[in-house]
This record gives C-alpha cells, structure tokens and sequence, in this order.
C-alpha cells in the first residue's frame, strides 16, 4: 500500500493491490480443518463488470466516502486507488499505523481439490465484492459474518492480503515556497556603486593604454 499525506493533513490517497489472485493464501481454517485458497483471476473483474456498490471502509467498520474509490483487476490483482478525507484514517496514517488492505464478499462460485497429502484447497471461481478496507489492525487473515439479505442468510467472508511491498509506503506532500526578496536602493547605495562603476572604468582605460 502507498500512503500519500497531502501537505494541508485534510486529506491523503491510498493506492495498492488490495489482493493478488492465482496465489496461495495462508492457512486458512473452517468447520472442516485447514485449507488453503485462491481467488481465481477474473472473478473481481466479473464482480465489478456486474454493477454492483463497492463500499469503502475503514477496519470493515466505519463507512467511508466511496466517490473516489477505483477498483479494477489487472494481471497481478485487484487494485484499489481512493482519496480519504476522515479524520481517523489521516491521523491514523500520520501515525503511521496503517497496515494494509483487506475485503469483504459473498462467494458465488468455488471448487475444491485435495492432494495427496490430505492439503485442501479451495478456488474462489465467482464472487460478489462487497467492500474494501484500509486497515490500521493486523487482522486475522480470515474472518467471517452472516447477513440476511431478501429472507436468505449469506456468508460474507473477510480476507487480508499480504501486501507485494515490504509494509507501507509513506509519502509526505510538502509545501515549496519561494521567497524572493527586493532590496530598495538608497541615494547613498547608488553614489557608491557610480563611484565603483567609474573606478573600473578607470581602471580598465589604464589597462589598455
């Protein structure tokens, strides 16, 4: 993640990969035991092609302004770009306490494969991308809720992804002031420089004779 803090401290971009897909995840645990999973590439790409609200958050909590939040998968990931203007996250960032990105959705589609070793792994093949979050917690990777939407309970999952980069990357804004100073010449300074002028003048006459 790349934090950058504009100079006036009201208000700070975020951008990075909020998940990189095709990877392996940590370990993650279910009712079952352990297994570990993938979000298959094209399956944030399908989910934001459908239309859908995409929330921005903070800590999956708190609600924020949402109006300049880019997402868009590309080869790597899904990549997340947002201007923030609340409080708690530019003074979290001043802190430098913001860990990352995580997201919040409903799985539409997924299959599983088990090797020979006994290792689950599941492949998120469709889901519906519910929310983004900026993080200033280390959270568990994986975390769950249940929501009742239209008479039918659905599944949100949360997951935090391990950033490329080694951390975040602060960037403050600084304000560039030039001063330019005028200096109002006396009658004194001028008779000194006409007097220093003519000296020269003088000087270089002699030179050439």
């Amino acid at each position: 993640m790349q934090v950058e803090i504009r100079a006036d401290k009201k208000s700070m971009s975020v951008r990075g990969y909020v998940n990189v897909v095709g990877r392996d995840s940590r370990v993650l645990h279910d009712k079952t035991g352990p297994y570990i999973e993938q979000i298959m590439p094209g399956a944030f790409a399908k989910s934001l092609a459908a239309g859908g609200k995409v929330e921005l958050r903070f800590n999956h909590r708190k609600i924020l302004d949402s109006d300049t939040l880019k997402l868009r998968e590309d080869n790597i990931g899904l990549l997340a770009t947002a201007d923030v203007t609340d409080d708690d996250v530019i003074a979290a960032a001043e802190r430098k306490e913001l860990r990352g990105w995580s997201f919040g959705f409903v799985k539409q589609k997924d299959h599983w494969k088990t090797d020979e070793d006994g290792t689950r792994h599941r492949y998120v093949d469709e889901l519906e991308l519910r929310e983004v979050s900026v993080l200033d917690k280390t959270p568990a990777y994986i975390a769950t809720s249940i929501e009742t939407r239209d008479d039918d309970e659905v599944l949100v999952e949360f997951r935090a992804d391990q950033p490329l980069e080694d951390g975040v990357d602060y960037i403050r804004q600084s304000e560039t002031t030039t001063t330019t100073t005028t200096k109002t010449m006396t009658p004194g300074d001028e008779s000194v420089m006409f007097c220093a002028q003519k000296t020269i003048e003088v000087y270089k006459m002699k030179r050439r004779m």
